[in-house]
């Protein structure tokens, strides 16, 4: 069949670089989904972003949609004629129904049905039905109206394009009717291009100094900023969020190097940082040895003929945006970290659970209590818990949020203060993001828990989890973090009584009477996503989960050791094993009701075997099982395969006799205890 390529061009003025990407994705998404919908075949499909312009280029786009028959079911046979052979009302209605004589009704597996042969319509007739609404449904973060118009878009759009091979599909939206004009740069290249093919787009736009694909323009920017930072034998920090709004803010990228006074060098780097990707969306400079350079790369729209005089304009404005942080820095340090804490009384952390003081106090109490638990210096933690959210209310942070930890680490450094404290200052919010690095200190570790404990149980406890894709205060992001400390800093924490302490912390504040496990459950669901990630599979973890062990890090072990424990020869039958068994326990007797078994009332040989060698490894393992080398007990528990085995071939477990037959529930039970020490593998898949 017939096949072309689509072209479709919306035009508009400047839109939002950081929504760019996003808005693009959304119009190829309804569009294919469409087009699949419609069974329409295609091939490549490329997306084109631009700050004035999103698109998309579909290539061997069928023409036209294939021709549908469609069986419409009618009554059945015996109903829709009578005895004589004459059709029946039913039959009739049926018909009309369908449009159709009564001849053309056909008959299968006693029914009556009628085929209607439907024409597929035209690549063009489709695209004018499919555009207009694709368009509506592309996420615009605030809708504008512009002129005298009532259609609403992102900004004002001022053309739409839509070519199929060489022919224009006048698609009507957004007060537009499509053509075959688009326009390059805005100040290259302004004039009107006519494009005769769809495949003309990239080349002609390219010609008028635009570079329509958005990852072509990405990388042109890293290799620009890679270059000069070669010339200054250094790095250049490239931010891939940074890097993406760079790119939704120019079409024709020309990377610039621009430079500053040496003396801004005082101001801690990540001020400097922070100051250059925010306000004017540059990127810093790195030598070597990684010291910050005074100097930076800027990207501009244009290819200036007096570039000059481009670099000292951004000099001049990165010059004001410097020296406003210079001047942060160095008010905040004539003030004291602890003369901030009273200051805290005025910032709300959350309505119901009081001022960012309040939650200082709980985390005083919260980091006291970690210490202890974990033989660190609990005066010291204290100290540091209380200036915890100091650097909240200091100039530079209030400029720059993000820098929150990062000046109290600076602030508290300048004061003279333990390193420890400053560090752990630092630490606090880390891991900011998935990939993010963990605290290094201990003190850093338990500070981090402790703030994002607080926050987890108060929102709980006031009736505000996360539901569904909202979470407002970063619950699951606070709850992963928890976890991968403990785990990954093997920090042994009892997260059930951590609860309850943090609770007991809020007194009277709390309405939830059951935040305790509601907050748990809810911190070893992320348990199950964060396995998920490192490839562990759901049955390994379901076995685990079902001995609700209260430290994440002895999960962690036990996962580990249930792991290892699926790689040997016996544990697939020995997981099968443990499912009888717990089948056969669940019907016959509760577990609670079941005593040791009585080793002179065993009779059979196979079940005098079990019993035996069911009492050595008992004997063994369980120093094991107090070292939580589960691994290693496992292991050993693994060699009761041939006698299980032998057991169940051999041993009738339901004998007549109730004494006998509730002695072997007994040995059975005391089986399926042994292995439940570390998880229940019954749950093992095989």
């Amino acid at each position: 069949m017939q096949t072309n390529n689509l072209l479709i061009e919306l035009g508009t003025e400047e839109l939002p670089p950081k929504a760019l990407y996003s808005m693009v994705t959304a119009l190829h998404n309804e569009i294919v989904s469409q087009l699949d919908k419609q069974q329409i075949s295609y091939g490549e499909i490329n997306c084109f972003a631009t700050p004035r312009r999103l698109a998309l280029k579909i290539d061997n786009l069928l023409a036209q949609q294939p021709d549908t028959q469609i069986e419409k079911k009618g009554p059945a046979v015996k109903a829709a004629f009578d005895a004589e052979g004459n059709p029946s009302k039913a039959c009739q209605g049926f018909a009309r129904s369908v449009n159709a004589n009564i001849s053309d009704l056909t008959e299968k597996a006693g029914y009556l049905y009628y085929t209607i042969h439907q024409r597929g319509k035209s690549i063009a007739e489709l695209i004018m039905e499919i555009l207009p609404h694709a368009i509506v449904r592309i996420p615009v973060p605030k809708r504008m109206r512009w002129g005298n118009k009532t259609t609403e878009f992102s900004r004002p759009v001022h053309w739409l394009l839509v070519l199929f091979g060489c022919d224009v599909i006048p698609v009507q939206a957004l007060d537009l009717t499509a053509g075959r004009t688009t326009y390059g740069h805005r100040f290259h290249h302004p004039e009107a291009i006519n494009l005769n093919h769809a495949d003309e787009y990239e080349t002609h736009l390219h010609d008028a100094k635009v570079i329509a694909s958005f990852e072509k323009r990405r990388e042109i920017i890293k290799q620009q900023a890679k270059t000069i930072a070669s010339k200054n034998h250094g790095n250049a920090l490239i931010n891939d969020t940074l890097l993406d709004e760079v790119t939704g803010l120019v079409e024709w990228p020309v990377a610039l190097q621009a430079d500053f006074s040496s003396r801004f060098l005082d101001v801690p780097t990540e001020s400097l940082i922070t100051a250059m990707e925010q306000h004017q969306k540059s990127f810093a400079l790195f030598d070597q040895h990684n010291k910050l350079l005074p100097h930076f790369i800027t990207v501009s729209n244009i290819e200036s003929k007096q570039p000059e005089r481009v670099k000292k304009g951004n000099e001049r404005v990165m010059h004001a945006r410097l020296s406003d942080a210079e001047f942060f820095f160095q008010t905040d340090l004539k003030i004291p970290l602890a003369t901030h804490i009273e200051k805290l009384k005025s910032i709300i952390f959350q309505k119901k659970l009081g001022s960012l003081y309040d939650k200082t106090q709980r985390i005083k109490l919260i980091t006291q209590y970690l210490a202890k638990q974990l033989n660190i210096d609990s005066t010291l933690a204290i100290q540091t818990a209380e200036l915890a959210k100091t650097d909240l209310v200091t100039n530079m942070v209030g400029e720059f949020p993000e820098l929150q930890g990062i000046m109290g680490f600076y602030y508290a450094k300048h004061e003279g203060l333990a390193q420890e404290t400053a560090i752990a200052l630092k630490e606090q919010y880390m891991p900011r993001f998935a990939t993010d690095n963990l605290p290094e200190s201990t003190l850093g570790a338990i500070l981090a828990i402790a703030d994002r404990i607080d926050t987890l149980v108060g929102i709980f406890g006031i009736n505000q989890a996360p539901t569904g894709e909202k979470d407002p205060f970063a619950l699951r992001r606070a709850a992963l973090g928890i976890l991968k400390i403990c785990i990954e800093k093997n920090l042994n924490i009892n997260l059930w009584q951590l609860i309850e302490f943090t609770v007991s912390t809020y007194q009277d504040k709390l309405t939830q009477t059951d935040t305790q496990t509601q907050s748990f459950e809810f911190i070893l669901e992320r348990l199950r996503a964060y396995f998920n990630e490192l490839g562990i599979s759901g049955d390994v973890f379901a076995a685990v989960h079902a001995q609700k062990p209260e430290k994440p890090l002895d999960f962690a072990n036990r996962v580990k050791a249930i792991q290892h424990f699926k790689t040997l020869p016996d544990a697939q039958a020995l997981a099968a094993a443990n499912k009888r068994v717990s089948r056969i326990l669940q019907k016959e007797a509760k577990a609670e009701t079941l005593n040791a078994f009585d080793a002179n009332k065993l009779t059979e040989q196979a079940e005098i075997i079990l019993a035996k060698q069911l009492q050595e490894k008992q004997h063994s393992v369980q120093p094991l099982f107090q070292q939580h080398n589960y691994q290693a007990a496992l292991t050993m528990l693994a060699e009761l395969r041939p006698a299980v085995d032998n057991f169940f071939d051999s041993v009738l477990v339901m004998d007549e006799n109730l004494e006998i037959k509730n002695n072997r529930l007994c040995l059975l039970n005391q089986l399926r205890e042994l292995f439940l020490q570390v998880a229940d593998i019954s749950l093992l898949q095989a």
